[in-house]
């Protein structure tokens, strides 16, 4: 692997370039940055973990399909200067569950892990905007918020953009159309308290709640949401870890803050009086562009969903208490 001082530089003289840096190089992470690799999401992604043989074998890979992509360069270090200067710094790291760890543990090992990595990454990726993709993410982002001091704009978490990918699908399967015609989010925790804003939701422009079953499908029920709930556990339990998905839902979050899109998604950030709700990281559709998420859509919602949204709140609350957050 070259010094980080052989690195070619990731800006050149006069031209407009975006860097990314990838945090992890676990499943996730990697799978991750072959997917902004595949789909031209930044000119130089940079991977970093602190497994240097990890790294490079992984950097190396992805370097030997260049030909194959748009115009890139990767490059991967164990020292944290690989992600000096990025745009986007995507923190993937974790702690790992072990069998019979509870969520709670899980929250801790990986807040500890936080607060060993996020300085050096402010250090040296000052103006970056922070994405987490690491689990129990409500909890994590909520604390790297206050571990970086970084502003809430700049600091968000994946969310539950992968849920309500989930949900977009299995409505589609459901009901005999494509994907893109379906609208739908999950909101609240990423986790067993999410709900699905169903009074929201349409299909080709017709309110979900409205929607009448074409040809031979049948009707809609609740088993909808708890297909969504359970597919990450059946996931988890059939190849031991969920990555082609995430990696996906997190580059269209990556693509969205450095094409400065303006793209409603529903992914987790710091709620200043949402309906109510305040000082915890849930997520809510919420309007991403080239500053991060920069304002929080307020949803029309019944009494039920907002009943859910309002106990998914109490939940992440509970955790947040146990970390002195």
């Amino acid at each position: 692997m070259a010094a980080l001082s052989d690195i070619p530089a990731a800006r050149s003289a006069g031209a407009r370039t975006t860097k990314l840096a990838v945090v992890g190089a676990g499943a996730v992470g990697s799978t991750l940055a072959f997917a902004a690799l595949a789909r031209g999401s930044a000119r130089t992604i940079a991977l970093h973990d602190v497994n240097r043989s990890k790294v490079e074998a992984e950097v190396l890979d992805l370097q030997h399909g260049l030909m194959f992509t748009p115009q890139a360069q990767v490059i991967g270090s164990d020292d944290v200067g690989v992600c000096a200067g990025a745009d986007v710094v995507v923190v993937t790291a974790g702690a790992k569950q072990k069998p019979g760890q509870t969520r709670i543990d899980l929250a801790e090992g990986t807040i500890g892990l936080m607060r060993e990595i996020l300085p050096g990454l402010v250090d040296v990726a000052p103006d970056a905007t922070y994405v987490m993709v690491t689990n129990p993410v409500d909890v994590v982002t909520y604390a790297a918020l206050k571990i970086s001091g970084l502003p809430r704009e700049r600091m968000f978490g994946s969310g539950t953009v992968l849920d309500s990918s989930r949900l977009r699908v299995v409505l589609a399967e459901r009901c005999g159309v494509a994907v893109g015609n379906v609208h739908a989010y999950i909101a609240g925790e990423h986790g067993d308290s999410e709900i699905a804003l169903w009074s929201s939701a349409s299909i080709g422009g017709v309110p979900l709640l409205d929607w009448e079953p074409l040809g031979a499908n049948p009707p809609l029920d609740a088993a909808v949401h708890h297909e969504v709930v359970d597919s990450a556990y059946r996931i988890i339990s059939g190849k031991g870890a969920t990555n082609y998905a995430v990696g996906l839902a997190a580059t269209r979050i990556i693509e969205a803050v450095l094409n400065d899109e303006g793209r409603i998604m529903p992914v987790s950030s710091l709620l200043e009086d949402y309906h109510g709700i305040s000082d915890v990281c849930l997520s809510v559709p919420s309007l991403v562009d080239r500053r991060g998420v920069t304002d929080n859509v307020r949803v029309p919602m019944s009494d039920e969903e907002l009943a859910g949204l309002r106990a998914s709140a109490d939940s992440v609350w509970a955790v947040q208490k146990r970390f002195g957050f």
